[in-house]
């Protein structure tokens, strides 16, 4: 779908640089929220950089979005609906950012939670959540269909397991902060990937079908 942003045509090749920077940024702000709650990172000490990282993303997001007005206004209506895509998946790379937030809200409220037993299964979807984030600029580069539903295929597997994971402690009798905490922890991540999987599958979804993966899971 974006093969031809990869050229230098009238500005989207910038674009296009533009929405791998918040990708890139989308995973470490992922990562370091994530060590303030499972890893002991002391939150104070990510703070300022986890903030300035979320002002970038929402600083490149107004920028896309206002550079694709501009676009649209000189370009060929050939290319209207691969700049409806970016309009839309700006706003899925911003979401990333949001939920990373709640993640170190959590690390902040709950300095305690490296004695909780649901650590380490977190810890291990965590990590495979990083590395599937950290495919997608990759991944948008190539426009390799083939790996971007086996990512898809890999996130369903993650949202599944968050699910599950959440109905449990739903069902369980231990109604601790450690237990509220772990079953939010599930759902910012089933968030981030639900999110993620959106903008890997515009590389062989139409324009109509955006959003799928984020609203499929709403009904759960």
């Amino acid at each position: 779908m974006f093969h031809w942003l990869l050229g230098d045509k009238q500005g989207l090749a910038r674009i296009f640089q533009h929405f791998g920077q918040m990708l890139e940024d989308g995973r470490h702000i992922f990562d370091a929220a994530s060590n303030a709650l499972l890893g002991g990172t002391d939150p104070e000490t990510i703070r300022d950089d986890l903030y300035a990282t979320d002002r970038r993303i929402n600083g490149v997001e107004q920028k896309i979005r206002r550079e694709l007005v501009v676009h649209l206004a000189v370009s060929e209506r050939t290319e209207f609906s691969v700049c409806l895509k970016l309009m839309s998946l700006v706003k899925d790379a911003e979401r990333i950012g949001d939920y990373a937030k709640n993640i170190f809200d959590l690390g902040v409220a709950v300095p305690g939670f490296n004695a909780d037993p649901a650590r380490e299964d977190l810890i291990q979807v965590k990590d495979q959540v990083s590395r599937l984030l950290a495919k997608m600029r990759n991944l948008h580069e190539s426009q390799d269909e083939e790996l971007a539903r086996a990512f898809c295929e890999q996130g369903e597997s993650v949202l599944r397991h968050c699910d599950e994971k959440v109905d449990s402690l739903l069902r369980s009798t231990d109604n601790d902060s450690h237990a509220v905490t772990s079953a939010l922890m599930y759902r910012y991540i089933k968030r981030v990937m639900a999110h993620s999987m959106n903008i890997v599958s515009s590389i062989f979804m139409s324009v109509d079908k955006l959003d799928y993966f984020d609203e499929s899971q709403e009904t759960r």
